[in-house]
């Protein structure tokens, strides 16, 4: 794993500190994580960093929208024509599917 700025912290401790960790996401830079149970619930970060995320997953699914439109575009409305869709999409590179 790497160094990641990442600070922990539990739901029932964060409710008390929310106006600190909201002053560490946005002049310290960090991103916090609150758990629940040792495990993570949501995340902190900055609106300039929730903007950069929601920028690279837009471009992401502009990269893979155009390719499937292509796709269909070029094989003929057969009958057989979801199978080879179904093969061309196993074949597509990790990590350009959709969803989570």
């Amino acid at each position: 794993m790497m160094g990641s700025m990442a600070y922990e912290i539990p739901v029932t401790q964060a409710r008390a500190e929310l106006a600190e960790l909201i002053n560490r996401v946005v002049y310290g830079g960090e991103r916090v994580v609150v758990t629940r149970h040792g495990k993570p619930l949501v995340a902190l970060v900055s609106a300039a960093d929730l903007e950069r995320l929601e920028a690279a997953e837009q471009a992401a699914e502009e990269s893979v929208i155009p390719s499937v439109s292509s796709l269909r575009s070029a094989e003929p409305s057969a009958p057989g024509e979801r199978g080879r869709f179904g093969i061309a999409a196993e074949h597509r590179p990790p990590g350009t599917r959709g969803g989570a």
